[in-house]
């Protein structure tokens, strides 16, 4: 007899501590895509990469010239001229290379720049419809594999009233 009574408090005690969490679902990436904010960002970031592709452009000229110059005298330098010259053009094409990939990290750097106001809305939103409506957790809908997600817990639509955005 009291095992069952034990049995039935561990159960009522379990209950309890399951019925007091609430767990909904936010499409963040959906959000952040409806966001007027997000012209601009994506202006600004645009702008940026002409910024850096007009200087990379500079660099591609004066790769292209050295190399016509160094064409046209190839056969008349002297051995030493001619392996400075190279060496000169190919720490060009390294600083070329390295100006690429460094563009790629400083447009990304920039861009999480931009976005970080964005995200600090968006999470501000999110923090007071899980006040407001007792979510214990808020889960993203990307980048996560789900099982299921029962639609009633998606506090997108309710994220987007929020900031003023239209579905």
């Amino acid at each position: 007899m009291k095992f069952k009574i034990t049995l039935i408090v561990a159960l009522l005690i379990t209950s309890f501590g399951f019925s007091q969490t609430k767990v909904g679902t936010v499409d963040t990436d959906f959000i952040m895509g409806k966001m007027p904010e997000m012209k601009e960002v994506v202006t600004r970031i645009n702008a940026y990469g002409k910024k850096l592709d007009s200087t990379f452009q500079i660099k591609a000229k004066d790769y292209n010239a050295k190399i016509e110059a160094f064409k046209k005298v190839e056969k008349t330098l002297a051995e030493d001229d001619r392996k400075n010259k190279i060496n000169e053009i190919a720490t060009i094409e390294q600083e070329m290379a390295k100006f690429r990939k460094n563009g790629s990290t400083l447009i990304q750097l920039r861009r999480d720049e931009f976005m970080k106001p964005l995200y600090k809305k968006l999470n501000t939103a999110i923090q007071e419809i899980a006040k407001a409506e007792g979510y214990t957790q808020i889960l993203s809908t990307r980048g996560n594999d789900f099982a299921y997600i029962d639609d009633r817990f998606d506090i997108t639509s309710k994220a987007l009233a929020k900031l003023g955005i239209k579905e």
